[in-house]
């Protein structure tokens, strides 16, 4: 009874720790100040400043849609890679394993030095698509990640009946592999989108004069200074990651009631 209460206590510190700083943060992003010295009134102003602000706001959207479209390519990338893997020899599948963790494992700024003399060595320009491709690079290892457990939890009988009942290749893929995995799926998709969001040491190296994403647009401006019009942004931010959380949270419990059921009657 006293270690699940101490357990509780803990979880409780550590929760604090990491979320005060957050709401730290979005409290201030109410006040008419322009510091966080201290809070003076409850005001709208820099969401009014935030939304007035184009540049600002073309950054976001560019941020977002890299980030979407570097976590579904990685997703796909990731998903057969990790079937490749599973279905690999035990030998081969640690070296690809091995080399799978290189790039997790790798210090971001080494990766993003990494990138760049490869980008430069092959004559690439920096801009919009050397950032995608380094955002797929190190975001693929995560989803192989994610997925690996959900291959290995899985039954590989369920393919034995699926094809004894006369199903093909793609009809096994799609209607017995496919659900099997969807919550590593979900999970890695998930992931490389929020490793994307905000991902700053690579993305620095790779970026160009006509390119940029929110994470190094905001460290530019905080050598100037913190201003409240970050503080807005990261409040609206953080609520849409809150929003993410529960969607995933929703996806993957809906897909384990399918997979289960699914089970159930190839069973």
């Amino acid at each position: 009874m006293k270690k699940t209460i101490w357990g509780r206590v803990y979880f409780g510190l550590v929760l604090l720790i990491i979320y005060l700083p957050i709401f730290y943060l979005i409290y201030f992003s109410f006040s008419s100040g322009s510091s966080m010295d201290h809070f003076r009134h409850f005001t709208w102003e820099h969401y009014q400043t935030l939304f007035a602000d184009k540049r600002l706001l073309a950054i976001l959207l560019e941020t977002i849609m890299l980030a979407l479209l570097s976590s579904l390519a990685a997703t796909v990338l990731g998903t057969f890679g990790a079937i490749a893997i599973q279905r690999s020899k035990e030998a081969y599948r640690k070296i690809l394993l091995s080399f799978n963790n290189i790039l997790i494992v790798s210090p971001d700024v080494i990766i993003g030095a990494s990138f760049l003399i490869l980008f430069t060595a092959l004559g690439f320009s920096l801009g919009f698509a050397s950032v995608l491709l380094s955002h797929i690079a190190f975001s693929v290892p995560i989803v192989v990640l994610m997925v690996l457990p959900k291959l290995k939890e899985m039954d590989n009988s369920l393919i034995d009946a699926a094809r004894d009942l006369g199903a093909n290749n793609y009809q096994v893929f799609s209607q017995v592999l496919l659900p099997a995995l969807t919550p590593g799926i979900l999970s890695g998709f998930f992931m490389a989108l929020t490793y994307s969001l905000d991902d700053f040491a690579v993305t620095f190296f790779v970026t160009g004069n006509g390119f940029t994403t929110l994470s190094v647009e905001i460290y530019s401006r905080a050598r100037q200074g913190i201003d409240l019009e970050v503080n807005a942004l990261s409040t609206i931010i953080f609520f849409f990651v809150l929003l993410l959380v529960g969607v995933y949270y929703f996806l993957t419990k809906r897909q384990g009631k399918k997979a289960n059921r699914l089970g159930g009657l190839l069973r």
